[in-house]
């Protein structure tokens, strides 16, 4: 009976000792391996300060100081006077070969594609490739857009290339009668041009010879007219203006000029002039009885 009792003491404590052990787990090499829960750091926010775009603030302020150019045709766009001289840049040799080809000054084809197109930023030059503002009229069965212009959605003809366009402005000068008499005008007199158009009946827009003739001037495109004709051409040059006089010098003699009367200084122009004294070429020419533009040093036109 106590060995009953001693084996069952014994079995129990072996028992005991076997489960004391089945809670530690142990590697191959017999040593425990302790599990330990570790929390990762999350990682730190950084925050900066935006930083100010110089790029932009610098092109800002150089856009600031470039002239513009306001050309109202066929649409009004407003162009940094550099944009105007790409755009010459591009077509200038397109206008040329069309002088020599069909007889149009290159300037007037130039001004005329420089204001039509908003130098070539203009909402119907982007849509169509029409640099010079030509409706559909009867006849054309080429492509076609819609633009507002003297009515609201005019037809106006279409264009795969801006060589197209150059192309068929001269093709509508010299094949259409009224315009006829413009062949007649010297090449070299931009001015008769720009009038002429006017009264054939180019453009509605009683200013259109003073913009075509502004462009002209303002960026020496009569140079083109000289160079296809073999000519020596000399830019226009901006108006001296007069320094006060100094004591030793005789004062010279005071002329009182009538009102409404401008007397012609060196470098000015009828279109010049015009705009100094808020009126038009035409009128101008009108009130002084002038045949043409010609016009000398110290002559007195009637300006109202």
């Amino acid at each position: 009976m106590f060995k009953k009792i001693l084996a069952l003491v014994i079995l129990s404590i072996l028992v005991s000792c076997g489960s004391s052990r089945s809670g530690v787990k142990t590697s191959k090499n017999g040593t425990s391996k302790n599990r330990t829960q570790t929390s990762r750091k999350k990682p730190a926010i950084r925050t900066t300060k935006p930083v100010e775009n110089r790029t932009q603030t610098a092109a800002n302020s150089r856009n600031e100081n470039r002239k513009t150019e306001t050309l109202e045709s066929t649409s009004r766009t407003v162009v940094y006077a550099d944009l105007v001289k790409e755009y010459i840049l591009e077509f200038k040799e397109i206008a040329k070969d069309n002088m020599r080809r069909h007889g149009i000054p290159a300037s007037i084809t130039l001004a005329q594609g420089i204001l039509e197109s908003g130098a070539g930023r203009g909402t119907l030059c982007v849509n169509a490739n029409n640099h010079f503002g030509i409706k559909c009229h009867t006849g054309w069965e080429g492509e076609t857009v819609r633009h507002n212009d003297d009515s609201e959605q005019e037809c106006f003809r279409k264009y795969a290339r801006a060589a197209e366009s150059y192309n068929d402005h001269s093709l509508f000068l010299t094949t259409r009668g009224r315009y006829a008499a413009l062949f007649k005008l010297p090449k070299d007199d931009y001015s008769a041009w720009a009038h002429g158009l006017k009264a054939a009946g180019y453009a509605t827009d009683p200013k259109y010879p003073d913009k075509l003739i502004g462009l002209i001037e303002r960026y020496d495109l009569a140079g083109h007219d000289a160079e296809v004709l073999g000519r020596q051409y000399t830019p226009k040059q901006p108006a001296v203006v007069a320094r006060e006089p100094s004591r030793s010098t005789p004062q010279p003699e005071v002329v009182v000029m009538a009102e409404g009367s401008h007397r012609v200084q060196q470098g000015e122009t009828l279109y010049s002039i015009s705009k100094k004294h808020n009126t038009t070429v035409d009128d101008i020419i009108r009130l002084n009885g002038l045949s043409g533009n010609a016009i000398s040093i110290g002559q007195v036109l009637k300006v109202k």
